[in-house]
C-alpha cells in the first residue's frame, strides 16, 4: 500500500505538516512531531484505525484516497508467474498510457 496523505492534503489547500497537525489536534488527535513527520513524508511506521477516522474527517475524504494499493509489489507464488506469462497473449504494440481528457496530467506513480 502507498500512503498518500500529502497529496490528499494538498488537494484541500493544506501545504504543511504543522498545519495538518493543528487540524488533527482540533479534532482530538494529538500527534507527536516524529509521528507527524512519518505521516507527512509518506512512510509512517504505523497508523491506527482511529487515527485514520480523524484524518479522513479532517480532510473530508475516504480511505481510498489515503491508501493506494500496489499489487505489483506482492510476490506471486512460485510457478504462478510462469503460467500467467504463458497465458497472456503478446500484444506486439506499444504500451498504452492513460491520459485525462481535460488535458491535466496524472499524479506521479
Amino acid at each position: 500500500m502507498k500512503w498518500n496523505l500529502r497529496l490528499a492534503a494538498a488537494h484541500r489547500g493544506i501545504w504543511t505538516a504543522s498545519e495538518m497537525q493543528r487540524m488533527l489536534a482540533a479534532r482530538g488527535l494529538s500527534v507527536s512531531a516524529g509521528k507527524m513527520s512519518g505521516l507527512w513524508s509518506g512512510s509512517p511506521a504505523s497508523v491506527k484505525l482511529d487515527e485514520l477516522d480523524v484524518i479522513c474527517a479532517v480532510l473530508g475524504c475516504g480511505i481510498e484516497e489515503l491508501l493506494l494499493p500496489e499489487p505489483g509489489k506482492v510476490a506471486a507464488p512460485a510457478g504462478e508467474e510462469q503460467s500467467r506469462q504463458a497465458a497472456a497473449p503478446s500484444a506486439g504494440g506499444p504500451a498504452v498510457t492513460p491520459r485525462r481528457r481535460d488535458g491535466r496530467t496524472l499524479p506521479p506513480p
